[in-house]
């Protein structure tokens, strides 16, 4: 009690901290970090599985998918055409722009013309006379002979029916276009004891009956670029009197 009694009655506090403010931040700042890192570790593993698993034109639309900024390149192609054949992603550049905008038109054409879909056996069976494909100049449409159903009066430039009917089609398909076109004709070789041969005149002639039958039927006659004939001189088939070797080429310009 003595001792109590001389004591001076200070009391003692003793404060404990929970820790400094920048130990606390320092915790919890790493897993924001590692969950960023982790993020950007999964995009780049699924950009490199797009680029492996989808082809140029798969990865070329998500390009422009994931691209607010397009442009409409105007001549291209018509109201008739698919809005997404005339649009072209603002930073390519002008000769890529029109490549791509071209090809876009060129899928569209072919499709019309594979007989896919065709409202009727009679339009399908027509568009059997059809081949396409892409070349640097552009969209070579072939008019081929089919087994009994040629398109030409034998050796002459006469167009039979059909020939009449794929005029039409062509004229209504490239209507929604506004490319140019390029015709040319090609025939079979004739035995080399004639004469006179008459590859010449004769594919001349057919590449000009057409021509006169796209015009008929509506075409515009501007939008033709030339005519020519080349004879036997390019063969489809190696054996030069085969008559796979007639056909009409319709070349829609680049």
């Amino acid at each position: 009690m003595a001792a109590g009694k001389g004591s001076t009655g200070a009391t003692i506090i003793i404060k404990r901290g929970e820790g400094g403010g920048e130990a606390g931040h320092h915790g919890g700042a790493w897993k924001v970090a590692y969950a960023d890192f982790v993020t950007a570790m999964m995009a780049f593993f699924l950009l490199m599985w797009l680029l492996n698993a989808t082809t140029e034109k798969q990865r070329q639309g998500l390009a422009e998918y994931f691209n607010p900024t397009i442009v409409h390149r105007p001549g291209a192609a018509g109201d008739g055409v698919e809005d997404g054949t005339r649009q072209a992603v603002q930073q390519l550049t002008p000769d890529s722009m029109k490549q791509a905008d071209f090809e876009r038109l060129a899928q569209q054409v072919q499709d019309q013309l594979t007989g896919t879909g065709a409202e009727s056996m009679q339009l399908t069976n027509i568009l059997r006379h059809v081949v396409t494909r892409m070349t640097d100049e552009g969209l070579v449409i072939e008019l081929t002979d089919l087994a009994g159903q040629p398109l030409f009066v034998e050796d002459t430039a006469q167009p039979q029916p059909v020939l009449t009917e794929l005029a039409a089609i062509l004229t209504r398909v490239l209507g929604h276009v506004r490319n140019d076109v390029a015709l040319s004709g090609h025939v079979r070789a004739y035995p080399e004891m004639l004469v006179s041969s008459p590859v010449w005149a004769l594919s001349d002639a057919r590449a000009h009956a057409v021509r006169n039958l796209l015009e008929r039927a509506g075409f515009d006659p501007m939008r033709v670029q030339r005519v020519s004939g080349y004879a036997d001189r390019k063969r489809r088939n190696p054996n030069p009197m085969d008559p796979e070797n007639n056909r009409i080429e319709l070349i829609l310009l680049r």
